[in-house]
């Protein structure tokens, strides 16, 4: 058997995972991307431009495996898709007709080369690839588990674990191995991996977290997001299932459903901020919904005003949505830069207290003596808010009518979002009356939960079976939380992160 070849790259920017003070942005742990039968060359070039595609979804690595003649080829980098992988001879590094790429940020402990995907195993078998969107809310009882079995880990990201598993089944076929592997773990997930000879895609039994099928010619896609199979120039087939495995080789494409089938019950975070606006998510638009929620969020918060402005860019279509069913008119009143990256990271606190204005310009032209709904998408801690909402009234603002987007965030997530605290969110620790105080606006108001159920066109919500993972507006997540459970035990005094363990 030919031996698989490895090209783990040092990075090509150090950008260390570390927040400003006060960073109160969500973020998605990552996003994949794998392909299947591209000409000879093509297929790690392709996989590169689906990354970009999925930019958004994870800033701080990224990483893409190929397979050619039953050899694999891998880099692994720190920093942006467009800096590691937009080099020509893209094809020669990484041969093969068929690839798997993951982007991806980081949590505590995570920000180190090992912990890059995709990550890979050379099986009794051969190798494998796997690239993973999600969390596991089980990993720290796995990895116990199997360090005690004698199992030893070359990283800290739960993502290791769904190797180890499948190396240890005892079923003969890599499928089945997979199938077996992905039947002992818990949380939200979107898998990709490559074999020699297979790629294979699996979606948790919830759905959780999304993950897209599509053809570009003979060749066959798997990502997060059909705007990535836009980039590429591939066709939309379905979304995978909730609960499915899809297995691609030479014969085409097989279907299974190994796991009892359950309701699906897709991420809400997926449609108020992570998915790119361009993208279909479980067959809905993720502009359309947003543009919804500012409709509702109008009707339930309306404000005598003069101007909607956006915080750009996430709140746009929101704010477009809000502007149009309260007949205020829309404007821009806050530039962003997209050009910063992560440079306006400074050392100093002086210089981080600019960031704001860095990144978001407040237009006075537009606000200078106006009355203004300012729309986010979101309020988690407040700080990033309280900094625009200054930054708007010194330009001019007579009043500042903060409106969010989505309900107020009162419990933290373990899907694969990294969300702060419940100790640390505004709206868990203080009143709405308090919240508007600190905020340092004139009204504040928050779209509904059955507000957002509304622009979903789901209907109202079933408090038996919730039609959508919504755990951070209501406390109801829909997996049991084995390693918090053993974390508040107190059998565990070390289960701090449910994603990645804490590394020195």
């Amino acid at each position: 058997m030919s031996r698989p070849v490895h090209a783990i790259a040092e990075p090509v920017v150090h950008r260390p995972h570390w927040r400003e003070p006060g960073d109160d942005h969500l973020r998605l742990e990552c996003g994949v991307c794998g392909v299947w039968g591209a000409p000879d060359t093509d297929a790690a070039s392709i996989v590169a431009l689906g990354l970009h595609a999925l930019q958004h979804r994870g800033q701080e690595a990224c990483g893409i495996a190929s397979v050619h003649q039953a050899r694999f080829h891998t880099e692994r980098h720190q920093g942006l898709v467009g800096e590691a992988f937009g080099g020509a001879d893209l094809s020669q590094r990484l041969p093969g007709s068929a690839a798997v790429g993951h982007t991806r940020y980081s949590t505590a402990g995570g920000g180190f080369v090992r912990n890059i995907q995709p990550m890979f195993a050379d099986l009794d078998s051969g190798g494998i690839a796997i690239a993973h969107n999600g969390n596991l809310t089980n990993f720290h009882y796995l990895r116990k588990i199997l360090v005690g079995e004698g199992a030893i880990f070359q990283s800290t990201s739960d993502s290791e674990v769904i190797l180890h598993l499948i190396a240890r089944s005892r079923k003969a076929k890599i499928v089945d191995r997979f199938i077996d592997a992905i039947s002992r773990i818990e949380g939200g997930y979107a898998l990709v991996c490559q074999t020699r000879s297979k790629m294979i895609g699996a979606r948790d039994p919830l759905g959780i977290r999304p993950l897209v099928l599509g053809r570009l010619g003979d060749a066959w896609v798997l990502a997060s997001e059909t705007c990535a199979l836009d980039t590429i120039g591939a066709e939309f087939v379905r979304d995978v299932e909730n609960g499915e495995v899809v297995v691609i080789d030479q014969g085409g494409l097989q279907s299974l459903k190994p796991f009892p089938e359950r309701p699906a019950r897709p991420c809400l975070f997926e449609y108020v901020y992570f998915s790119r606006p361009d993208s279909v998510v479980n067959g809905r638009s993720v502009y359309e919904v947003r543009k919804a929620m500012g409709r509702i969020l109008a009707r339930e918060h309306g404000a005598e005003a003069d101007v909607v402005v956006p915080v750009p860019d996430s709140g746009v279509p929101a704010a477009l949505g809000y502007a149009q069913q309260s007949g205020v008119p829309y404007e821009m009143g806050i530039i962003r830069s997209h050009y910063l990256g992560r440079t306006f990271i400074q050392p100093s606190q002086g210089a981080r207290q600019k960031g704001v204005r860095m990144k978001h310009s407040p237009n006075r032209g537009v606000l200078a003596g106006k009355r203004v709904v300012l729309i986010d998408d979101s309020i988690v801690r407040g700080t990033t808010s309280v900094k625009l909402v200054r930054a708007v009234r010194a330009a001019g603002a007579a009043e500042i009518h903060l409106r969010s987007a989505s309900p107020p965030i009162l419990y933290p997530d373990f899907y694969g979002i990294d969300m702060p605290e419940r100790d640390q969110l505004l709206a868990a620790t203080k009143t709405l009356a308090e919240m508007r105080a600190y905020l340092e606006v004139d009204s504040l108001g928050f779209l509904s939960v059955d507000g957002l159920y509304e622009a979903m066109g789901a209907g109202a919500r079933d408090p038996h079976q919730p039609q959508f993972t919504d755990h951070y507006f209501t406390g109801d997540y829909p997996t049991r939380l084995l390693d918090r459970e053993i974390e508040e035990g107190g059998r565990d005094e070390t289960a701090r992160q449910l994603s990645l363990l804490v590394s020195a």
